[in-house]
């Protein structure tokens, strides 16, 4: 099946729409009645998100005792348990969490860039730099600059507006980590013992992955695709005009890898929507992250 047929067949769908807003594209499911719902009409609960008419009915079913103690913990000044709530929490999480660590990196002495840093040789139990795999995803809080994070960070912003609501939180968040570690490997694989800070791999595979769904939706992609090459095409343009790769300060490879798996998370994301493919979806996740695992063999073969 081609590219636009499936695009065709989404569309058709109407079951990759809000039931109550058709024109609303979603991925998001309500936990009890299984029907698409866009983020105005989510609301949190125990069980996840549900629409409004489950809500209501939620609501009619309570017991005396239930009645009870809503009316209790309403005078005792909690909220509600089921609170409509849509906007991208963990890409707001996300933006906080680097900005405090950035913040403790500026301070004088501060360790911090040292700690969290990656460079592939902390994967090789045998080198004596000690092995510290983590370093594959805290690279991703730690940036050279203020106007590194603040670039980086920007982009989250954007791009995290609309496609967290889109994805849902969970998904959200899988896409950002496996796109970091997949700009991690693909330094590991492409530029053994560099040293590299940033969480340009996870904003790259934002990207890929919005690339990708929103191309399988039927959305205009011309403006991401011309943002994507411009951003990837940059660090050779420096490059080119310094006179040598060795000036950039810009890792392409972390673009290339986040990109490459953002977009294969995006292509997962897309074809494994139903409620009777999230198991699919989380053996394909778990597949990806393996994989980008097993390929960091490559590099520590090459350092011993």
């Amino acid at each position: 099946m081609t590219t636009d047929a499936a695009s065709e067949e989404f569309r058709r769908n109407r079951e990759n729409f809000c039931y109550r807003h058709p024109d609303r594209q979603s991925f998001v499911l309500c936990q009890r009645c299984l029907r698409t719902i866009c983020p105005e009409c989510q609301t949190q609960a125990a069980v996840g998100v549900i629409c409004p008419e489950c809500l209501v009915e939620q609501q009619k079913s309570r017991t005396p005792a239930q009645v009870k103690a809503q009316r209790r913990w309403r005078r005792s000044g909690a909220s509600a348990l089921a609170v409509s709530d849509s906007r991208p929490l963990v890409t707001y999480a996300i933006i906080a969490l680097t900005a405090l660590v950035y913040v403790t990196q500026i301070i004088p002495g501060s360790p911090v860039q040292d700690w969290l840093a990656f460079n592939s040789a902390y994967l090789v139990p045998s080198l004596p730099y000690g092995f510290q795999p983590w370093r594959l995803l805290t690279v991703l809080l730690v940036h050279g600059s203020f106007l590194h994070v603040g670039l980086n960070m920007l982009a989250l912003f954007m791009i995290g507006r609309s496609l967290e609501p889109l994805l849902g939180r969970w998904r959200f968040l899988s896409l950002y980590l496996i796109s970091g570690l997949g700009g991690s490997v693909a330094v590991a694989l492409l530029d053994p013992g560099q040293w590299v800070v940033g969480a340009s791999g996870a904003i790259f595979g934002l990207f890929g992955a919005l690339l990708v769904i929103g191309r399988h939706i039927g959305a205009n992609v011309t403006g991401i695709a011309i943002l994507i090459g411009i951003n990837f095409a940059f660090p050779f343009i420096q490059g080119l005009m310094a006179g040598s790769m060795a000036a950039v300060q810009i890792s392409w490879q972390a673009h290339l890898g986040g990109l490459v798996v953002g977009a294969a998370l995006g292509l997962v994301f897309a074809r494994t929507r139903s409620v009777r493919r999230r198991g699919l979806q989380v053996a394909l996740l778990a597949v990806v992250t393996v994989a980008l695992l097993g390929l960091l063999v490559i590099p520590a073969v090459i350092y011993v």
